[in-house]
């Protein structure tokens, strides 16, 4: 007589064996923070029964409770049958290291700009004082609560039009305890933000009309709004370029990620000098721009 799976895998290597074949023998898109199968199945499971995802080989031949074990591969049919991205299954995501809680009032936090916010967003800040930061279109405030963990003085605004997402961003600010100098800010774009920051970082929605209508099945969980940006993917970019220099300090910097719509911008807007960032772990799309720059806009 046939057995279930759940009966016949024991322990985490076994899990993880099995679920990565089944992912490699799936037409899964992979796109929110790994990129094949291995990388998929070590999240899944050992992440399902709060195991690090580091340093973890003691736990490779420990057993599984028969409930562990069937929440696992529930979560493996789940990704595969319904395309549910891995992180919303978890309700975790992991940026820059730290993590975030996220479900789908949020995007999943996937963002190059990770790697300038280990970096301090050097050389371009150079030792310029950063007292103030502004992380706008925040979603689940992963940009912004990582860069209050890196410049550890500084005063973080989380800045959203949806309420929604804001709900999640201070579910992360308390997660990371930094009630006392992170605040999530309702905002339509720079619209309804006050004074001046000496560092805005933004992940916009800068998805054009047909790579929306193209995505992978996993991209339709997250929030349309945080992705659509108009025909060109370029509608929020425009926007912060518009009013970005009226809330930066004298010596503040812009960094703005529009991905795969960075060609558009660069030929849109050949007035403006860009500075385009080549990263060392992958991705693009992101420019920096100072003050001074946008006074040329």
């Amino acid at each position: 007589m046939s057995q279930e799976p759940a009966d016949q895998l024991f322990t985490i290597r076994d899990l993880l064996r099995y679920v990565t074949s089944r992912f490699a023998g799936s037409d899964i898109f992979y796109g929110h923070g790994t990129d094949n199968a291995w990388d998929e199945a070590v999240h899944l499971v050992l992440r399902s029964v709060n195991l690090p995802l580091e340093n973890n080989t003691v736990f490779l031949d420990a057993r599984l409770t028969r409930e562990e074990r069937a929440l696992i591969l529930e979560r493996m049919e789940q990704r595969i049958d319904e395309r549910v991205p891995v992180a919303y299954l978890l309700g975790e995501a992991w940026f820059m290291g730290l993590p975030f809680h996220v479900d789908n009032r949020v995007l999943v936090p996937r963002s190059p700009i990770a790697e300038l916010i280990q970096q301090g967003f050097q050389p371009w800040l150079a030792d310029k004082p950063v007292h103030r930061i502004l992380d706008l279109c925040t979603g689940s405030g992963c940009i912004g609560i990582a860069a209050a963990t890196v410049f550890d003085d500084a005063e973080v605004d989380l800045a959203d039009i949806s309420e929604e997402a804001l709900d999640v961003a201070r579910s992360n600010i308390d997660l990371h305890g930094l009630g006392h100098r992170v605040r999530a800010v309702h905002s339509d774009v720079l619209d309804q933000v006050e004074g001046r920051y000496d560092l805005i970082v933004s992940n916009p929605p800068y998805v054009d009309a047909e790579d929306l209508a193209d995505m992978p099945d996993e991209f339709q969980y997250e929030p349309e709004l945080g992705l659509a940006a108009g025909d060109d993917g370029l509608d929020i970019a425009y926007r912060i370029l518009e009013k970005a220099r009226d809330h930066l300090t004298e010596n503040g910097l812009l960094v703005v990620e529009v991905g795969n719509s960075w060609v558009a911008l660069q030929q849109a807007r050949p007035d403006i000098p860009f500075t385009w960032i080549e990263f060392e772990q992958g991705g693009d799309g992101v420019f920096v721009l100072t003050r001074e720059d946008l006074e040329t806009i």
